[in-house]
């Protein structure tokens, strides 16, 4: 599966039962983050570039086709972008 680690931070983690782990952005990443290895969240920030570069120019609409059904960040008051930039700095942060 392609994106497979940024599929599992965003079916795993902000999904309806987000509360589970917390209420923000930071509170899910820093849940995910917290049982992954160096390599894991290197993989995840890897996905993250991967999928912005493979849909640069259309990346709202493919966010949507691709995680639209588990996750939409405007509901965050996010756009796809600024979402997977939030996720990556909160990954790299850890």
């Amino acid at each position: 599966m392609r994106y497979e680690d940024l599929f599992q931070l965003i079916g795993g983690y902000f999904n309806e039962d987000f509360d589970y782990w917390g209420n923000t952005i930071e509170e899910l990443v820093r849940a995910c983050a917290s049982g992954c290895t160096p390599d894991m969240i290197n993989a995840t920030v890897a996905d993250i570039e991967r999928f912005k570069s493979d849909h640069a120019g259309n990346l709202d609409a493919a966010f949507e086709e691709t995680f639209g059904g588990q996750f939409d960040p405007a509901l965050w008051g996010h756009t796809a972008e600024s979402f997977l930039d939030e996720v990556k700095r909160l990954l790299l942060s850890e």
